[in-house]
């Protein structure tokens, strides 16, 4: 498959309502893997750039109440049009105001995609997880032994929502209700980076977009490019700050023969 290319020629507007801790991040990210990234979070003005965008991406790290408000009513807007919607659920299970804000998102819009660390998908799928702020509790994180039960909580949580469950961690899982990919693409190094998660789902989108046909496979892809780009980055990173200025470089310089190599990734029925 031509993900990158396709994003490439595609080159996506993607409407981001996202935190101000990673914003700059994450449009550095969208445009070096070949889309464009805009960003508002007024009501008045993020319900009608939806007419004008390609896919919208939620993310709830930094949460109040006018931004919430936005979130919904771009979200339903972006529905009305048949648009990607995107949900990084940033810190869910951390507070109960943050819960009830990811209960109100999701009775309100459909989403495509639904990207989070092992913790918050859990809380998401109600499964008893703790949580260590936006990052995932060390007890929660996936293993090869304790994979297939991630399996079973993501395909509960798609059944509920309809989106594709994208966990993202040391092992990554991507899952419909049908079939979960594994990737061990990364590098530990990344989780020093703030916004790498912020960054994925953003490429989630754009691959999305640009890969319509399938919606798992267009996931998979997007959380792969991220880990890869990280992990290539790591091998001649000096530092925190090297890597994550390579991170940007990497993005910018992949393509789909560097994607198809570098790759670590498993298909299972689940």
């Amino acid at each position: 498959m031509q993900y990158i290319k396709k994003i490439r020629e595609k080159t996506p507007l993607i409407h981001f309502i996202t935190n101000y801790v990673t914003v700059n991040d994450v449009a550095n990210a969208t445009l070096a893997i070949g889309a464009s990234p805009i960003m508002t979070d007024e009501i008045n003005d993020a319900v009608d750039m939806q007419n004008i965008c390609d896919a919208l991406v939620i993310n709830i790290g930094t949460l109040n109440e006018r931004t919430v408000k936005t979130m919904i009513a771009a979200g339903k807007k972006a529905n009305e049009l048949g648009h990607v919607v995107v949900l990084d659920p940033c810190g869910v299970g951390a507070t109960p105001y943050r819960n009830d804000v990811i209960n109100k998102l999701l009775e309100e819009v459909k989403f495509d995609c639904i990207k989070g660390n092992i913790s918050e998908i859990k809380a998401m799928a109600n499964v008893a997880s703790k949580t260590n702020g936006v990052d995932a509790c060390e007890a929660d994180k996936t293993t090869r032994k304790n994979m297939h039960d991630v399996f079973k909580f993501a395909k509960k949580l798609y059944k509920k929502t309809g989106a594709v469950i994208a966990i993202t961690g040391p092992i990554d899982v991507i899952a419909d209700d049908k079939y979960a990919y594994i990737s061990d693409n990364g590098c530990k190094e990344m989780r020093n980076i703030t916004g790498t998660g912020c960054m994925t789902a953003g490429i989630i989108a754009a691959s999305l977009v640009a890969n319509k046909e399938n919606k798992l496979e267009a996931s998979t892809a997007g959380v792969i490019i991220l880990g890869l780009a990280g992990e290539l980055a790591n091998k001649y990173a000096k530092g925190t700050g090297t890597l994550h200025i390579g991170l940007i470089d990497e993005l910018s310089n992949m393509n789909d023969d560097i994607l198809e190599k570098g790759a670590k990734i498993e298909r299972f029925e689940i």
